[in-house]
């Protein structure tokens, strides 16, 4: 289940990708591609229909995440140090040995 899930979450994380580079940038962060007529998107219609699809795509990685973190949660059981160290065990026969100084 894990496995065709980790799948479908990488599909569309390279479609949300694809989607996000094709959108045209109208901020003209770095100075380019922002500026003229020659970009790839140039109707509004294309453009909401972009939006759209990053959105729906956006929501999808959102899901895909959450439920694949459920999944690796309960896939494996959590204990604490505390609960792995048996009940009748002590402290160790002998004290570690005291750190030495260099005298150098």
């Amino acid at each position: 289940m894990s496995q065709v899930l980790l799948i479908i979450h990488l599909i569309v994380a390279l479609s949300l990708v694809v989607s996000i580079l094709l959108q045209r940038s109208e901020g003209g962060g770095l100075g380019i591609g922002g500026g003229g007529s020659g970009g790839l998107v140039s109707s509004r219609g294309s453009a909401n229909f972009l939006t759209r699809v990053t959105a729906v795509l956006a929501g999808g990685f959102m899901a895909t995440s959450l439920t694949l973190a459920i999944l690796a949660s309960h896939g494996s059981e959590t204990q604490s140090i505390v609960q792995q160290i048996p009940m009748g065990q002590d402290a160790p026969a002998e004290a570690p040995a005291d750190p030495t100084v260099p005298l150098n």
